[in-house]
Order: structure tokens, then sequence, then C-alpha cells
């Protein structure tokens, strides 16, 4: 049995044949294992004549003796059946009910009436993990993504058409809200119900919730289970061994296990006790019962705590899609006419048309709007997220005062008004909410409920706004977690408490969120343009933002509008417009230096919670104007002509900072723009680290974008790192990358070479005038070699590099055949430097077209190597040697290369070569012999008069085709233009003649 056992633990556990659970399992001599009767069956129709065909592998092959499972031990006989059977359910039970925002088991709304599929991926977004969810949404709403691979939730573990390979732990992410535990729900319902994935015998679902109630106590596996799901405990560990499992861990964010992947023991026995954190570890690493699948749920900022190299396929869930959202509204209501007008109101408003992505933001949206719409209220419909929220509340009370029948007399009261007990138990929830989403906790326990004065009694009371609101988790031994539904209500019910005790003088409070106290120590009592000014400076020092919509939501209730709606719960308010002005004032005029340009929007977004539309109608009338340039723009519209040009349905040509009429701060704010434009020009904006995130994540989220010009900007090596994250990702399109002048080093080189063999798209690469070094320039190169590598154009002038750079790059030249452009001006090479790079152009694999050596410190001595370049490489067009020695010696011998019949040389410059009129005749031999050369740079060397007579000889010879002479500051005179001329006279071809900074004096013009 022992040997049984091993076998089966290392065997997927369902039927090569049929499919499904191994039922009287048997192995054949080759390893693959059947039920009985398959085998039995498809053994008898095999050839007689000898050992038969292993149906899987067509291997001649025998059942192994000693191997067959005794029928007293399959997996469907005994009580084994009967528990799989109790736990489906058991399972369908929990999961065929759902209710959004209270999570009683058994009541609720079937989760196939409303159940609506889920936009799924394979791969993530790549946005940057540590930033505000919401902030998150806005920016990626519109993303479009080339390599999205959609899936269903019941596909999960199923590799996509074409891939090869077993996957056996997949995570998904995505933001609070957006469907994670409805997908893990819907999977495991379709398991119970015998629709979806029967070759798995066990779904066991546990949420990290539960699991941190047992965080200090010690368990086996198999005790594990039969903790959170009793009727396992007849389950041995020989039955679970056959068993085909899937575990489902849901809410890795909500963890307080302290994942160690790299010191936690090793447990491979499922009976060996251990503690909670150890055995996820080594469940997930395959250490621990190894054929089981496991499904991992979490939000991206948490993803992160599993290494990369345990995780077979990362999904991301995006919410719903335009079509999906308006399909989840008109589940929940027959009445056609009311979903449209839904549906329409929702479209009207930019942010709630973004928030609804996330399927619980369409619940309260659709919660609040079907209340409005079907009862007498009158008045506007909520179109800022405070209004909504606002309202949101409202609707919860009125729910709870029916179902607790209060009397007639108060249910005639204003629909406006919220009762006394109401507003208690709101700002004691608003209390927690607050204190909380300063620790950035989002779970809370009965003890931290006690400590903000809540009665977990007296709050289940009135389960119409606290279950609606607050979330309830039924888990073991019958404790309670509690949540609130989505983070954005525990932002709002924290800027309601906080507003709450802004109104109430509570000083203490208010000196905790705005970090401020007078020079005597008391406490102080601002007016409201002062509190709001300095809780918004407060909350622009988060990294991440997770104040930032708790920020705008602040604003938002401090429009007696809002006020009305909530009644009592704010206090006695006393806006006066003139605060109120002074606030829009503060917003509009806020400096937002060191923040990153994103974060910036979330001040606009604040003029509008306060429903100043100013600063939006601006920028429309900016958009429609053909004299853009003329009108100065303020901080406060770029941030708002970012967001719109963002959000746009069209995409933008060229975005370039440069061309707005604003301050340095204003084009900084414009940044997050590029987001939706094709081509962006960044050069000389004075940017910095806060910035390089924005661009990094138009890399990884817009496909547009082809074009980006980051010179002269203090990017360096962290900025570069940010940057080759996004050239990585499967979304880039990227053609031309500029960062000339922007103080790297050489770790830049490293990060480049990783975007470069991962990114086929990047054609070219501007590195000029940074310290790279010739180490940075091996490093790069390693990226250049990879046969993934598209790049085409490569300048790396003045980058302080050396002849040992060469030796790197004539291996590229050799490995790559795309590179057609090096730019290596204003290197200190030398002689033996294009000795080593010779070797790489003479390779038949280079196809390198344009060649620049200007300024490398080049003497005569190695003029014979480059000449038999140009004999072997027939490639080559453009060579640019100017500013090094060449002399006439060099002159000869490099003639001797043109005159080559292989050579296809087009363009030639040889400015400040120190060539005299020696040099002329070879060129001009050159000249009668090639008739691809047709540009000819020779300024500033000394030719004189008789150089030029000499020059012209072969300007005249018809198999010339030069189009373009530079003979700029060449010592010439009036007698040079007579040969000139006679030239003219004699070649059609010549269209561009340069004799500037000659004293060529009137006489030779007439010539």
């Amino acid at each position: 049995m022992p040997l049984l056992i091993g076998e089966l633990d290392r065997q997927l556990s369902c039927c090569a044949l049929c499919q499904e659970l191994l039922r009287d399992p048997v192995s054949t001599s080759c390893g693959h294992w059947f039920c009985r009767r398959c085998i039995t069956s498809d053994w008898d129709q095999s050839d007689p004549s000898g050992d038969p065909a292993c149906p899987q592998c067509g291997k001649r092959s025998r059942t192994r003796p000693g191997l067959q499972t005794p029928s007293q031990t399959s997996p469907v006989d005994g009580g084994l059946q009967e528990v799989l059977d109790e736990h489906k359910i058991s399972l369908r039970r929990r999961c065929e009910f759902v209710t959004e925002g209270t999570a009683a088991a058994g009541t609720g709304t079937p989760l196939n009436r409303i159940y609506t599929e889920l936009y799924i991926t394979e791969g993530r977004s790549e946005e940057v993990n540590t930033q505000h969810e919401v902030w998150q949404l806005e920016t990626t709403s519109k993303m479009e993504t080339l390599s999205d691979t959609p899936i269903k939730c019941h596909d999960i573990f199923k590799p996509l058409p074409g891939q090869d390979t077993h996957i056996r732990v997949v995570v998904m992410q995505g933001v609070a809200g957006i469907g994670k535990t409805f997908s893990v729900q819907k999977f495991t319902l379709d398991w119970a119900e015998g629709l979806e994935n029967q070759h798995v015998s066990l779904v066991v679902l546990l949420s990290f919730r539960e699991l941190n109630l047992i965080i200090d106590e010690c368990y086996s596996l198999l005790q594990l289970l039969c903790v959170f799901h009793p009727t396992f405990q007849t389950v041995t560990a020989e039955k679970l061994a056959i068993c085909k499992v899937v575990f489902i861990f849901d809410g890795l964010d909500e963890s307080r296990f302290l994942l160690d992947f790299q010191n936690n023991e090793v447990v491979s026995d499922v009976t060996q006790t251990s503690s909670v954190d150890v055995l996820l570890t080594n469940l997930i690493k395959g250490n621990l019962l190894p054929s089981a699948l496991l499904w991992i749920t979490s939000r991206p900022a948490a993803a992160n705590q599993i290494p990369p190299t345990c995780v077979d396929r990362v999904t991301e869930v995006r919410g719903f899609t335009d079509l999906q959202k308006e399909e989840y509204f008109r589940k929940r209501s027959s009445d056609e006419q009311l979903c449209s007008r839904i549906i329409s109101h929702i479209k009207a408003s930019r942010s709630l048309h973004i928030m609804c992505y996330i399927p619980v933001f369409c619940w309260i949206t659709a919660t609040v709007l079907e209340h409005m719409l079907t009862t007498d209220q009158t008045g506007e419909l909520p179109k800022s997220l405070t209004d909504m929220y606002s309202h949101f509340l409202l609707v919860q009370s009125q729910r709870k005062k029916h179902k607790y029948g209060e009397r007639h007399d108060r249910r005639r009261r204003s629909q406006q008004k919220l009762m006394k007990t109401d507003r208690e138990v709101l700002l004691k929830l608003g209390r927690l909410a607050f204190e909380h989403l300063e620790k950035g906790n989002l779970m809370f326990y009965q003890e931290d409920l006690e400590e903000c004065g809540l009665d977990v009694t007296e709050a289940s009371v009135y389960s119409g706004v606290c279950t609606e609101i607050f979330k309830t988790e039924c888990v073991l031994f019958q404790k309670k977690v509690y949540c609130f539904v989505h983070l954005s209500i525990q932002e709002f019910l924290a800027a309601v408490y906080i507003f709450h005790c802004y109104t109430n003088s509570n000083t203490e409070v208010l000196a905790r969120v705005m970090r401020t106290r007078n020079n005597k120590g008391v406490d102080i009592e601002p007016s409201l343009d002062i509190f709001l000014k300095t809780v918004m400076s407060e909350a622009l020092k988060s990294e991440n933002g997770h104040l930032d919509l708790f920020v705008r939501f602040l604003h938002g209730l401090s429009l007696e509008c809002n006020q009305r709606l909530l009644g009592g719960l704010l206090g006695q308010t006393e806006s006066r417009p003139e605060d109120i002005q002074t606030a829009i004032n503060n917003l509009k005029e806020k400096s937002t230096y060191s923040v990153s340009p994103d974060r910036s929007i979330n001040i606009f977004h604040c003029l509008m919670e306060m429903n100043d539309l100013s600063v939006h109608q601006d920028i429309q009338e900016f958009l429609k104007s053909e004299n853009r340039s003329e009108k100065k723009l303020s901080k406060i519209q770029c941030s708002a002509l970012a967001y719109m040009l963002q959000m746009s349905e069209e995409v933008l040509d060229e975005l370039d900072l440069k061309a707005y009429n604003t301050s340095y701060e204003g084009r900084r704010r414009l940044i997050p723009a590029v987001r939706n434009c094709r081509k962006a020009r960044f050069s000389g904006c004075q940017l910095s680290e806060t910035h390089w995130e924005t661009v990094a994540s138009a890399l990884k989220s817009n496909p547009h974008l082809t074009e980006l010009d980051l010179s002269e900007n203090q990017l360096q090596d962290s900025g570069v790192k940010l940057l080759s994250a996004g050239l990585e990702s499967p979304n880039c399109r990227l053609k031309t990358l500029r960062l000339r002048r922007c103080r790297l080093s050489e770790s830049s080189c490293d990060s480049l070479a990783s975007a470069l063999k991962s990114n086929p798209h990047l054609t070219e690469l501007d590195l000029s005038e940074n310290q790279l070094q010739d180490s940075g320039v091996e490093l790069l190169s390693a990226g250049l070699e990879s046969p993934n590598c598209r790049l085409k154009t490569l300048r790396l002038r003045d980058c302080s590099l050396t002849e040992s750079s060469c030796a790197s790059l004539a291996s590229a030249l050799k490995s790559n055949p795309h590179l057609t452009e090096l730019d290596l001006s204003w290197n200190e090479l030398q002689d033996s430097g294009v000795e080593l790079l010779s070797a790489g152009l003479e390779s038949p694999n280079c196809r390198l077209k344009t060649l620049r050596f200007s300024g490398c410190g080049l003497s005569e001595t190695h003029w014979e190597i480059v000449a038999s370049a140009l004999k072997s490489n027939p490639h080559l067009t453009e060579l640019d040697l100017s500013e090094n020695q060449l002399l006439d010696s060099g002159v000869k011998l490099l003639s001797g290369g043109l005159e080559s019949p292989n050579c296809r040389l087009k363009t030639l410059r040889l400015r400040r070569c120190v060539l005299s009129e020696s040099s002329c005749a070879s060129l001009a031999s050159a000249l009668k012999s090639n008739p691809h050369l047709t540009e000819l740079d020779l300024s500033e060397n000394l030719l004189q008069d008789s150089g030029v007579e000499l020059l012209s000889a072969g300007l005249e010879s018809p198999n010339c085709r030069l189009e373009t002479l530079r003979l700029s500051d060449c010592s010439l005179t009036r007698s040079s233009c007579a040969s000139l001329a006679s030239a003219l006279k004699s070649n059609p071809h010549l269209t561009e003649l340069d004799l500037s900074e000659n004293g060529l004096q009137d006489s030779g013009v007439k010539l």
C-alpha cells in the first residue's frame, strides 16, 4: 500500500482515457494510470499476438502487477464518496446565494441570476502596484492591451491554445470589489453542481480572513481541512493522496501571515504539524501535496508576496467592459426603461462611468438610481462621487426604517434627514473607517469596533445601514471579521467623520489629520479653507495616494447641497460662500513641485466635487481654439488638460511640452497625457524621478506611443530602471527612445539591455552624452546580440568610451543583422578600437549602413583597415570620419576602398581632417570610378585652389554622380571658381555646393 500511495501522489488523479476521477485504478508498465474498466475495454481490442499497446502513449505495455488498487481502497469506495458528495452540497449552499453588500450565508440573490461574466486576462497590466486603486482605475480605464488573452473563470487551470504546459499555481489579481471573490464562487458553484471541472474530485475553498484567526496555532494539512470543513474528519492521508484537489485561497491582501519562502522549513507530509504560514509556503512551492492545484486571489499590491518562480499563471480581473456594465444593469431589473435611464446617466458622467468598471460600484450606483427613479424624489440625479455616496447612505437608512417597521409618522419625515440613532452608528463607523484608513487596514475584528464605541449587537440591529455598508463575514468558531464593502465606502465614511469633527470643533482629531498645532501646543480651530488646504497638503505627501479619494470626498462634503442631503450627520455647518471660493482658489493655485503629475490630477477632481466647472470649461474652449500657443495655461488648467487628453477617445498625434505656454510646473503636470499620444517630446523640461513612473506606466498601457524624447532631463539610472520595466511590457510598441544627456551611467545599460532582449519594436536608441563607459557598452551589447533585438539605430556619441568598447560592439555587429546606424563620435577609440570594430564590419552578417567616427582620435595608421571594410561591406552607405587626423596618406588608402566595385558608399564626411591638395587627387580618382557617392564634405581642410582644380577633374567624369559637395573654409580664392564652373557645366547631378567662408570675392562669384 505505501508503494501504491507514493505512485498515485505523483500522478494526476484522473483516468488518461475517460478524464474522470480514477475508479479502481491500475497502472501500465509505461507509467500511465487508467480506470480498470477503461483499460480492460481497450485492452480487449489490442493486438493479441503480444503485449497490448498503451492507449495513452502507444507503447507495448502490460499492467503492473502488485500496483492494482484493492476495491476497498478505491477513491469512490466506502465513506470517501459520501464525504465528497456531502462537501459538494455544503459548497453549493455556501456559494449559490450572494448578497451585494452583505454576506449572510443562504440568503440574498442567486449567484447565477446576477453573475455577469467578468473580463479576466492572462498576464497583468503592469501598473505600479503601490498606487491607489481608484487612481489606478482612472489612469487605465481606457487602456488598450494588445496582448490580452481573455480567460473564463472555469478555465483558470486550462492551457490556452498553443500552450504546452501544466498549470499548477494561478495567481489572480485585481483591485478591491472588481469581482475576484465572485469568480471564485462561480468556479466553485459550477463544480459543486456538476457543470464544470468534473475531473476535479475536491475543491477546498479557504479565505485568508478565516485563516487569520488561527495565525498563532499549528496544524497539519489534514487537520487544517477538518477545522474549516468538518465533513473531512474521516478523510485519511491515503484517501487525500488519490484525490484531484483544488485549493482556493481567497484574499491574499488580507493575510496577516508572513510568507517566508526562503527560510520556512520544508513540509512534505500532509500529517506533519506546523504553523499555517509554513503549510501555505510548502503548498505553493509544491513540497506538500504536489499534485494539488492552487488558485490564489489578491489585490495587486500584495500579489508580489509569492515568488514568480512558484507561479505558473498570472491572471487579472479587469472588471466590467462597457457592454458588461450594461448587461449587469439589465440583469438586475426587468424594467427596460429604468435600465436605459440608469445607463444613460452613467455614460453622461465620466467619473461614474469609470468607477462602474468595478462591479461593487455598479451595485452602489444601481441601488441609488433605482431608488431615486422609482420614488417620488425630485431633483437632479447624482453626478459626482460625493453626491452618489451621500444618496447611498440615505437609501440604506430608508431601507432600515422599512425593514424594522418604524411608525408611520416617522416615515413621513423628510427623506433628507437621518434619524439620531442612524447618525450615531454611522459616525462610529466613520471613526473606525478613518482610524484604520490611516493605518492601511481593510479588515477589522470585534475589538476594533469596541475601541470606536461600536456595539456589535447594536450595529446588527441597523442591518439596513450597517450590513449593507459594512460587510460581516461569518467565519471560524462563530467569530466575525468585518470590512467595508469597498475601499471607497471606507474613504467616504472616513471623510464624513472628519468633516463632522471639523464642524463640531473636535480639535484632537483635527490635529491628527492636519498634523498641525500652534506654538502654544493648543489644537487649532481653522477656517474651512485652511482646513481643506492643510488636509490636501498632507494627503499629497502620501507615496501611494491612499488618501486621495478621502480628500476628494472631503471637498465634496463642504458644499451646502451635500450637507443638506446628510442633514445632522455632519453637524451644524456654516459654509460661507467666501470660504468656499477661497478653498476653490487654493486648489487652483496649489503647487505640487515634488508630487507626481498623476497625483496632481486629484486637485482637479476635488474642484469637480466642489461643483466648480470653470477649469473644465476653460480647457474645453482651449481644445477648440486654433491659436493654442497664445493661451497661457495655469497649473490647474494643465492638470485638467492632462486628464482630458488622457481620457479622450482620440489619440493625440504629438505631445510636446514646450509647445504649451505655461510654467515648468505646468508642463510637468501635462505628462499623464502621454498615455494617449503617439509621440512625446519632453526634452529639457527639468523632469525628475517623480515623473518617470507616469512615463513608465504609459509605456505599459499605451500601444500607440512610438516615439519618446526625454533628453536633457535628470533621468539617472533609477529612472532608466523604471522605464525599462515599461519597455519590457508586451503592450509597449515604442520605436524611438532618446535619452541624450540624462546623467546615465553603466548601470542604465544593464536595464536597457534587458529591455532590448524582450522588446522587438524598439528600433532607435540615443544614449549620447552620458557616462556609459566601456563596461556599460559591454552590458548593452548583450542586449544587442539577443535574437529578439531589432534595434536599427544606436547613438553613443560622447559616452566616455575607449577601444575596449569596440570589441563588444564588433561582436554585436557580427550577430545582429538589424543594426544599420552606429554613432561613436567623440569617444577616444583610437586606431586600435577601429581595428577591433572592423572585424565586425567585415562580417557577412553585418548590415551597417551608417557609421560615425567623428572626433575619435584616429590617425593615419589604420585607414587601410577602414578601406578594407569599404571593400568587403556592400551595405555601408554613410561614413563620417570628421575631426580625425586622416591626412593625405589616409585619404589615399581610403580612396582605394572607394574605388572597389563592392563599395556602395553614398555619403563621406571628412571635415577638419588635416587634408591638403594631395588628397583631392585621390578623391578625384574615386569620383571617376564610384558611381554611388552622392555627398562629400571636405570643409575646414587646406585644399586650396590647386586641390579644387584636381577635384574638379573627378566631378567632370561621366561616372560621377555627386549631388552635394561642401568646401566651406578650405582656403579657396577666385581661382577655384573657374574649375568649379567647368564642373557645373559638365555635371548634371550636382545640386548643392557649399563654398562659404572662402575668399572668393566678387570676381570668383562671377566665374
